[in-house]
């Protein structure tokens, strides 16, 4: 009993200090500077757009041995 008595004064104030902690935190933070941003923008930008070619491929493959299977089959 004596362990659930303490963990509800650790909570009480735990608000304010979660926003405290936070906001140092925050301070830490290497904030990356416009060109690198930008930088990073692109690439992932040219990811998403490599990788959705690539699904596009790989799902027109499969739909074009579907179709010969059903084919085949049917």
């Amino acid at each position: 009993m004596a362990g659930s008595n303490s963990t509800v004064q650790q909570r009480r104030g735990g608000t304010g200090k979660f926003f405290r902690e936070m906001k140092a935190e925050l301070k830490k933070v290497v904030w990356p500077t416009k060109k690198e941003l930008i930088n990073y923008t692109i690439v992932v930008f040219v990811t998403v757009i490599f990788i959705a070619v690539l699904i596009g491929i790989v799902d027109g493959i499969f739909s074009k041995l579907f179709e010969l299977l059903m084919h085949l089959v049917g």
